[in-house]
């Protein structure tokens, strides 16, 4: 059984910075694409960043270029998320899955930023 575990989310003021990560268990994941996604409150769940299986390509949404570093160690089976700048509208559930989100999704890791 496939299970996605994020964490390093928390409260953290404007201009602050977090390193999320996502743990994957009941599988390899250094065959897929992995992306980082986030869903605020009334929206639909958005992706903000992709890293390649081997680590060597990435690609993030127009708005968070130059703030959000994602970043992965397969040999750890995990991926992360350095997001630093932080501001108010980054507010979310932040949650990974491969860039298809083929797995079934985790409970994600909750990111508010407000002063």
């Amino acid at each position: 059984q496939v299970q996605l575990v994020e964490s390093g989310g928390g409260l953290v003021q404007p201009g602050g910075s977090l390193r999320l990560s996502c743990v994957a268990s009941g599988v390899i994941t250094n065959g897929y694409t992995m992306g980082w996604y986030r869903q605020a409150p009334g929206k639909q769940r958005e992706l903000v960043a992709r890293i390649s299986a081997g680590g060597g390509t990435t690609s993030y949404a127009d708005s968070l270029k130059g703030r959000f570093a994602i970043s992965r160690d397969n040999a750890k089976n995990t991926v992360y998320l350095q997001m630093n700048g932080l501001k108010p509208e980054d507010t979310a559930v932040y949650y990974c899955n491969t860039f298809t989100a083929v797995f079934k999704w985790g409970q994600g890791t909750q990111v508010t930023v407000s002063s």
